[in-house]
């Protein structure tokens, strides 16, 4: 009887740990498709109000690209996790950027210390780092200054299409994919905890269906 009882406590205990763990790693919405509930912004013009550049219709988030700064989430320490996210070019493409590990602000001129996992066209995926240092695999040829490039072409669709993006961030490893393709990696990054951020860079861009989904601690080494 007692091992009975002993057997069956264990196997609760351990059910409740995985509904728990499941609970856990549901995507949260960071952009609700109604509003910008959750977000500040910086922006290189202080007179300008954040609704003048970002704006919500039909659960898409619409930036003008106008002018240079950053809409960027209020929780400030976000670590270990998935972060996935939709955007197109409703025009022609430009230039843009999701930031992660966003901390100081003011590291390079408007933008904050952070990585910015680029979604410029023809090159998302890159890597730009902003006050903050990272490594890469076989870096030669792949390395310009702050821009550390991605490893394929042609994952992005054609303005007017949306794309996905999904970035990977556990301990201080990054993993980016896009459309599906593993477009870029890198680790021993010098910050791996801070807000989020998405850039207004000078061209009109979209995004919808951000969401986050926590992921356990880092593995060890």
């Amino acid at each position: 009887m007692i091992k009975r009882i002993y057997g069956a406590s264990v196997t609760l205990f351990f059910c409740t740990i995985l509904i728990s763990g499941a609970a856990a790693a549901e995507p949260l919405a960071l952009f609700n498709g109604r509003d910008l509930s959750g977000w500040t912004y910086h922006l290189d013009k202080p007179d300008v109000k954040m609704e003048d550049v970002w704006s919500v219709k039909d659960g898409v988030l619409r930036c003008t690209g106008q002018p240079v700064g950053y809409l960027l989430t209020k929780k400030n320490d976000y670590e270990n996790y998935v972060l996935t996210l939709e955007w197109r070019w409703p025009d022609e493409g430009g230039n843009n950027g999701v930031l992660v590990h966003v901390t100081e602000p003011g590291a390079l001129g408007v933008w904050p210390k952070c990585l910015e996992v680029q979604l410029g066209s023809g090159d998302a995926g890159d890597f730009w780092v902003i006050g903050t240092t990272l490594e890469i695999e076989n870096p030669a040829g792949r390395i310009e200054d702050r821009r550390h490039k991605n490893l394929t072409d042609n994952s992005e669709k054609p303005p007017g299409e949306w794309n996905k993006m999904e970035v990977t961030c556990r301990g201080d490893e990054i993993t980016v994919k896009v459309n599906g393709d593993l477009v870029n990696r890198a680790t021993k990054l010098s910050q791996s905890k801070g807000a989020i951020a998405l850039q207004s860079e000078g061209t009109p861009i979209e995004y919808r269906k951000i969401r986050l989904k926590k992921l356990g601690l880092a593995k060890s080494r």
